[in-house]
C-alpha cells in the first residue's frame, strides 16, 4: 500500500512565517509538522509515499531527501500550478498501482491507528472512508453524516465561509432518516480504493470532496466514517500554529508512531 501526503498549498494564513517556509516545513514539537503523517504511515507499514509540492518544492525536498532518515521511500510530484485537493491523484494512477492507497493532509497531528482504520475500511467494503471527529460547532465545518454502522448517508458541504450555508449530497433525505444521523466533521486522513481514480475530472484543479466524492454518495457510493476520539490538532492559522507549538512545549501528547 502507498499514500500520498497532500504538500502543496501556500499556507497564506500562516503568512508572514510561510513565506520563506513552506507550511510542511514548519516546526512543531522539534520536528517539521509533516513528520506527523510520514512517521504514523511509517507505524501503519506504509514506506512508499507521494509528496505533491508546489510552493517552496526546493525546501521541502532539501529538508525530507528521499526519506530514508525517516525509514520511508519518498516520491515528489510536482504541481506547476495548484491542481487542488484531487488534481494530485492525477499524476499518481500508476504510482498507486491499483492498489488501495491512503491520502493524507500534511498539517494534522493526530494519535491515530492507522492499521485499525485500514482494516474497518477493508471488512466495510468500502470506496473510501474517511477519519472523522465530533465537532463543536457543527454548522462552521462541512458535515459528515453517518448512520449507526458508519456509513456515511448525507454530506453537508459548506458552499463558501458562511457557517450553516450548505450543499446538500444527496439533495434531500426523509426527516426520519435525517434525524436518525450523527454529524462529524472529516480530520485529514482517507483510505480509498483505485476505483476512486476512475471518478476524477479529466484535468485539474478539482476538489476530492465536492467533485468526486459528494456526487459518488449522491449515487449510493459506499463511503465510511471511521470515528476518532483521541488526540486531533490541525494548524490553520499563525495564532492556531503558535498555540500548538506552546502546547507541544509543555505537555506533549504521547503519540506512539514518534517511538
Amino acid at each position: 500500500m502507498k499514500a500520498l501526503v497532500l504538500s502543496a498549498g501556500y499556507g497564506e494564513r500562516l503568512r508572514p512565517l510561510t513565506n520563506g517556509v513552506p507550511k510542511p516545513i514548519l516546526e512543531v514539537g522539534g520536528r517539521p509538522l509533516i513528520h506527523y503523517p510520514l512517521l504514523m504511515l511509517r507505524r501503519a507499514g506504509i514506506v512508499d509515499v507521494a509528496i505533491n509540492v508546489h510552493h517552496l518544492a526546493e525546501v521541502v525536498e532539501k529538508s525530507l531527501g528521499d526519506g530514508g532518515a525517516l525509514g520511508l521511500r519518498i516520491t515528489y510530484s510536482p504541481e506547476p500550478t495548484l491542481a487542488g485537493t484531487g488534481g494530485p491523484l492525477l499524476a499518481l494512477r500508476e504510482y498507486f498501482d491499483n492498489e488501495t492507497f491512503v491520502l493524507l493532509n500534511c498539517d494534522t497531528i493526530i494519535d491515530l491507528e492507522l492499521r485499525a482504520m485500514i482494516e474497518f475500511h477493508r471488512q466495510a467494503g468500502a470506496l473510501a472512508t474517511f477519519l472523522l471527529r465530533a465537532s463543536g460547532d457543527a454548522d462552521a465545518y462541512s458535515r459528515i453524516e453517518c448512520d449507526g454502522g458508519g456509513r456515511i448517508r448525507r454530506m453537508r458541504l459548506l458552499k463558501g465561509r458562511t457557517p450553516g450555508d450548505f450543499a446538500d449530497y444527496p439533495a434531500r433525505i426523509g426527516p426520519d432518516e435525517a434525524a436518525a444521523l450523527r454529524p462529524y466533521m472529516y480530520c485529514g486522513v482517507m483510505v480509498c480504493e483505485p476505483d476512486v481514480l476512475a471518478m476524477t475530472p479529466a484535468a485539474p484543479p478539482f476538489s476530492l470532496m465536492t467533485q468526486v466524492f459528494a456526487p459518488a454518495l449522491a449515487r449510493g457510493a459506499a463511503l465510511y466514517g471511521f470515528v476518532h476520539r483521541g488526540y486531533f490538532r490541525t494548524v490553520d492559522d499563525l495564532a492556531g500554529y503558535e498555540a500548538l507549538r506552546a502546547e507541544l512545549a509543555a505537555a506533549p501528547p504521547p503519540l506512539g508512531y514518534l517511538d
